[in-house]
């Protein structure tokens, strides 16, 4: 099946010489009006195809075929969907419209109505005739008029248009390609027809190492002519997992003279590029990447866009996320992504079936810059009967709040779902990865964390941990003096050694040599005890205690599928407001001072209230502490600290005079970004009157809120940058414009200081 047998579509006029009633009879042409009612019954999908086609043409539309949905039994088509052509928003011609019919096969064989929405957002267009709706079954053609749509990139070549406009697909087909190598694209290079510049750039992208897709054409607002083509890298755009946002294309133009020029051109990938192919190999890629460009794709094209980057698992997986569901995302993610620049969706897929489901908006993307070192991934609906496989990616934010950083929905509990997910995220957050993650510890996780998140620590989550405690050491837990000595081993050790002694004595006095668990969790110790986690930056996420969902008590096991995104956004609502309301209280209020000491009041300039009160009780506590040199290795002194009348607590501390470089061995700077007691006790003693800019984390910071873009080269590439920057204004408008609306005085200040920067900044080069 080629390109145009995909999207060929046929011209007819309108008020048939017929009509189909529902059960594929024919009525003369009386009473012409077609009542669509649910419970409607049909001989056929085709029918009902039919039918709504026929309908459309009574009330002004055409009809596309949307998804179809397959039983997870047999692989029968149990579900379909027929759309207004002006569904979605995959091509420019396309508005979002919702309306559509939806028909369910009946046991007895037949089809029945089931859901039908008929209000357009769009204008209709009674206008006398009107195209059959585009199916992947291969079409008769119409005469030369008909114009012949693409299902995929969304580019419409008219037979009527000028030849040299036409991206002659078949003929690409039959040629080969360039096998010398070609320079890199440049201005004012021209083609005698646009078909010579996409086999030229197809050559050009094949020896530099990457894939082409067809991207926009312009035509002319005078005679619809094509005016401009643009080719892109395949990995261009989000609509897909294997897109990654690239920059890279080259753009055409049609010159007074009939030829075609290069008018723009970007080589700004922001992926890895493949190894360049030797010329033996070069036309077999080539034909390889065209022949999936015209044929890949799958049942349902409005769901999923296919392209060479897809990788398809062989294995026979089954997806636990109900049909419903898919539907109502792909909705919401198309009005998201007409709201949100920086809106990102995956879905993957599985031998043609719909499995896991990835998204961030914009704002998560952002804050993913700030605050995703340290995150969290949230799989608590595996732990309770909840209908929705819903898991969340969250972080901390500089208020000690969580804060959005990615949504999932879990197709099955299995390593390549929770790997899909990951990679997912990677690709949503530019590439980043985070210091530290807190999930379950189940083996098909662990896998996935290990191989796409390969130098992050992976900590268990302490409510399962808990949970296997109690299923695996049983009555032991009920005994009083063995939950003292396991729970002391486990959160008292301050050295490996310590706890490799404390753990041998546990096992030896309750004979436990046996038990599998224990003997998994020693050799897994790195991601649970709180001592070989004090080394790695979480945030100052508590190692014992449960660690409170995101969504909390706004999704629970008995939300309902129709409830979900609504209470999905309220939950987002609420804590952005939250975040809102201690931006601007950091910003307005100021923590009163409990001492005389310069430090204090360096933070209390520079981090958040919530932060200022952690570092102002380490600071308090300091002074109940006594230090004492114990060592002196050049300009390294090293201290020990221990509190006033209780020698049992005592901490070492390293301290460089030539830099002021500190290090405590309670590491409580490098697990939580705060400098500990000890340290600051140090400080007391030498003298220090200004903690050094190191020690004082961004991410702490009043600035760290999402008005400022701290790091532009890690920002990923130029779409990303531009996300990213729109997302950081926005937050930055909205806090500006609350002070500027709470008094009439402020208001004038606010709008005059508001005309003034537009002024400079339209002024800039």
């Amino acid at each position: 099946m080629n390109r145009q047998d995909l999207g060929s579509t046929m011209t007819v006029r309108a008020k048939p010489l017929a009509m189909l009633k529902p059960n594929g009879q024919r009525e003369d042409d009386g009473d012409s009006s077609i009542k669509l009612y649910v419970g409607l019954e049909f001989d056929s999908a085709e029918a009902a195809m039919s039918l709504y086609t026929l309908y459309g043409i009574q009330n002004g539309f055409t009809v596309r075929i949307g998804q179809l949905y397959r039983s997870r039994t047999d692989g029968s088509v149990t579900s379909r969907r027929y759309v207004c052509s002006k569904e979605g928003f995959q091509t420019n011609m396309r508005t979002g419209c919702l309306a559509f019919i939806k028909v369910n096969k009946l046991d007895s064989g037949k089809w029945e109505l089931v859901t039908i929405k008929t209000e357009h957002n769009h204008d209709l267009d009674i206008s006398g005739e009107v195209r059959s709706p585009i199916t992947q079954r291969k079409a008769t053609l119409t005469p030369k008029s008909a114009p012949v749509v693409s299902s995929r990139t969304g580019i419409r070549s008219f037979e009527d248009d000028d030849p040299s406009s036409a991206i002659d697909l078949k003929r690409l087909k039959r040629e080969e390609l360039e096998t010398e190598p070609v320079g890199e694209p440049y201005k004012d290079l021209y083609f005698t027809c646009a078909t010579d510049a996409y086999k030229f750039y197809l050559t050009y992208a094949a020896n530099t190492g990457f894939k082409v897709r067809i991207g926009q054409l312009f035509r002319s607002k005078n005679d619809g002519s094509i005016t401009s083509r643009r080719f892109v890298c395949s990995k261009e755009g989000y609509q897909h997992p294997s897109r990654l946002g690239c920059g890279a294309f080259m753009r055409i133009q049609r010159h007074e003279s009939g030829k075609w020029v290069v008018d723009r051109f970007s080589n700004d990938h922001n992926h890895e590029l493949d190894s360049p192919e030797d010329p033996s190999q070069k036309i077999a890629s080539a034909a390889k990447s065209l022949k999936e460009e015209i044929s890949s794709g799958l049942e349902s094209l409005d769901l999923v866009e296919t392209n060479g980057g897809l990788s398809l698992v062989v294995r026979e997986r089954r997806s636990g996320i109900e049909s419903q569901l898919y539907d109502i995302l792909l909705k919401y993610f198309q009005i998201r992504q007409a709201e949100d620049t920086g809106f990102f969706n995956a879905l993957e897929v599985d031998n043609g079936r719909c499995m896991s489901v990835f998204w961030a908006d914009g704002r998560s993307r952002f804050a993913c810059t700030q605050f995703g070192d340290a995150i969290v991934f949230d799989t608590s609906y595996r732990r309770g009967s909840y209908s929705i496989p819903f898991a969340s990616f969250f972080g901390v934010n500089h208020h000690r709040q969580p804060v959005l950083l990615g949504c999932a929905l879990i197709s099955d509990e299995s390593e390549d779902s929770f790997t899909w997910v990951f990679q997912a995220w990677v690709r949503a957050m530019s590439g980043r990865c985070p210091v530290s993650i807190i999930a379950d510890q189940d083996k098909p996780i662990q896998n996935s964390i290990a191989r796409v998140f390969p130098g992050t620590h992976h900590r268990f989550s302490p409510s399962q941990i808990l949970a296997k405690e109690n299923e695996n050491l049983g009555a032991l837990r009920s005994m009083d003096e063995f939950k003292f000595e396991y729970e002391t081993c486990i959160s008292q050790s301050q050295t490996a050694s310590e706890f490799d002694s404390a753990w041998s004595v546990l096992v030896n006095n309750y004979n436990l040599q046996e038990n599998t668990w224990l003997k998994e969790m020693y050799k897994m110790r790195k991601s649970w005890v709180p001592f070989y986690l004090q080394g790695t930056f979480f945030a100052g996420i508590p190692v014992e205690g449960n660690i409170k969902s995101y969504f909390g008590t706004f999704i629970t096991p008995q939300v309902a599928v129709h409830e979900f995104i609504t209470r999905y956004e309220k939950a987002i609502e609420h804590h952005r407001e939250e975040e809102r309301k201690e931006d601007f209280n950091s910003c307005n209020l100021q923590p009163v001072l409990h001492t005389k000491d310069p430090l204090e009041e360096q933070c209390r300039k520079l981090y958040t209230i919530a932060m200022f009160k952690i570092f102002q009780k380490e600071l308090l506590e300091s002074y109940s502490y006594v230090g004492i040199k114990i060592n002196i290795e050049g300009a390294i002194s090293r201290y020990l600290v221990q509190r006033c009348g209780n020698g049992d607590e005592r901490n070492t501390v390293a301290f460089n005079a030539s830099n002021l470089n500190v290090s405590c061995s309670c590491r409580m700077f490098e697990f939580e970004g705060i400098l500990c007691r000890h340290a600051l006790k140090v400080f007391q003693i030498m003298n220090i009157r200004e903690i050094p800019s190191r020690y004082i984390l961004h991410r702490w910071t009043k600035n760290a809120k999402y008005g400022n873009l701290r790091d532009v080269d890690s920002a990923g590439g130029s779409q990303d940058l531009k996300a990213l920057m729109v997302w950081s204004l926005r937050e930055e408008a909205h806090s500006y414009i609350d002070a500027g609306s709470a008094s009439l005085e402020r208001y004038k200040l606010a709008f005059e200081i508001l005309q003034e920067g537009r002024r400079n900044v339209c002024w800039q080069n």
